[in-house]
């Protein structure tokens, strides 16, 4: 007989009331798809084909024994499938039970794509409408696929079980680490960004990441949370990058790492008036102070230049920062670590 995995068993009392939630045709379907993305009450009304009272009923008590988790987004309240606690244990259990190809799963999942496939064309508006903005900011710096290959090397030297990616835009750092890390949040405060991102994130299958709407400068974590955290292109937005960056740092496990991307100082005072850039970019030395008052160690700093001529167009600077409370094992050393920072041919390390 194999021994009990005593991290899986649940008090008599807990695991009666979830199973007593879970024990209706409604519910456990709304388990099974919640399993599959995170919805509204309006798109599971759609789904389950039942009334908006009805299924907000059956979520109710789903969310009151721990089964679903739920946020609200602006207006709209989303909710998903438990990953974590008592709830979880058991929601993860009986979707182990079910069978996926059952019919009435099955029907469920065929609407499921149905509303995917409507929020994919109501983000693609999204993104059509700005897609002339954005072409022009390509085009003023390197491409993304170099930054993306900076953002991964620079990373690289220690496994991320889990990633917060700040100002998560489009889902794209969440959508690069995804296969990598146990789990990721993407906040953002807009909620046609986070609806892009859904459907970046839906699309490519993943299901380890969240997404949430928040401001940048109340993280909704505790301390010690995350491995990692990326300020990928947002900072120029903001009134008060120093205060962004000390709730980065807030939110850090020990040993674990900040990576802050964005523009070197420029000129191109369009940028304020077309895009609502506060900042024209960050000096090295300035990046580095906030960081150190956060109460982290500086650890490596990169460029990337646009092509072209000198002084024309967007450099992208990379900083990498460590909370300096422990070496976390495996942490490489400063030599080697200055090595990964300077980067291929056409990427230099400033001294």
């Amino acid at each position: 007989m194999s021994e009990r995995d005593d991290s899986l068993s649940l008090p008599f009392s807990l695991l009666l009331d979830a199973l007593k939630a879970a024990g209706e045709d409604t519910r456990l379907r709304l388990i099974a798809v919640l399993a599959e993305a995170e919805l509204t009450v309006s798109d599971l009304t759609d789904i389950l084909g039942q009334s908006q009272p009805r299924i907000s009923r059956h979520l109710k008590l789903l969310a009151e024994a721990g089964l679903v988790e739920r946020h609200r987004e602006a207006s709209w309240i989303f909710y998903r499938s438990a990953s974590e606690g008592p709830g979880g244990k058991v929601a993860a259990r009986l979707l182990d039970l079910l069978d996926r190809t059952d019919p009435i799963l099955a029907r469920d999942r065929e609407r499921l794509d149905a509303v995917r496939a409507t929020r994919a064309q109501a983000a693609q508006a999204y993104f059509s409408t700005h897609a002339r903005e954005w072409d022009e900011l390509r085009r003023l710096h390197v491409p993304e696929e170099a930054v993306e290959q900076a953002v991964r090397e620079i990373l690289a030297d220690r496994p991320i079980r889990s990633l917060l990616d700040l100002g998560t835009g489009t889902g794209r750092m969440l959508e690069l680490f995804a296969p990598d890390i146990e789990r990721g949040l993407g906040l953002d405060l807009s909620p046609d960004m986070l609806a892009v991102a859904r459907t970046h994130l839906d699309h490519a299958g993943i299901r380890n990441c969240q997404l949430r709407q928040s401001d940048i400068y109340a993280i909704p974590a505790p301390r010690d949370s995350f491995d990692a955290v990326i300020i990928h292109q947002v900072l120029h937005f903001l009134d008060d990058a120093g205060r962004a960056i000390a709730e980065a740092a807030r939110v850090l496990r020990p040993g674990g790492r900040l990576l802050v991307v964005d523009f070197a100082p420029h000129d191109l005072e369009f940028l304020r008036e077309n895009h609502a850039h506060r900042r024209l970019g960050f000096a090295r030395d300035t990046m580095e102070g906030w960081l150190t008052a956060s109460g982290l160690v500086p650890e490596g700093f990169r460029t990337l230049a646009p092509q072209g001529r000198k002084g024309e167009g967007l450099t992208v600077s990379l900083w990498l920062a460590r909370d300096p409370r422990i070496l976390m094992a495996g942490d490489i050393s400063p030599t080697d670590r200055a090595a990964t920072l300077s980067g291929p041919a056409g990427h230099r390390e400033i001294a």
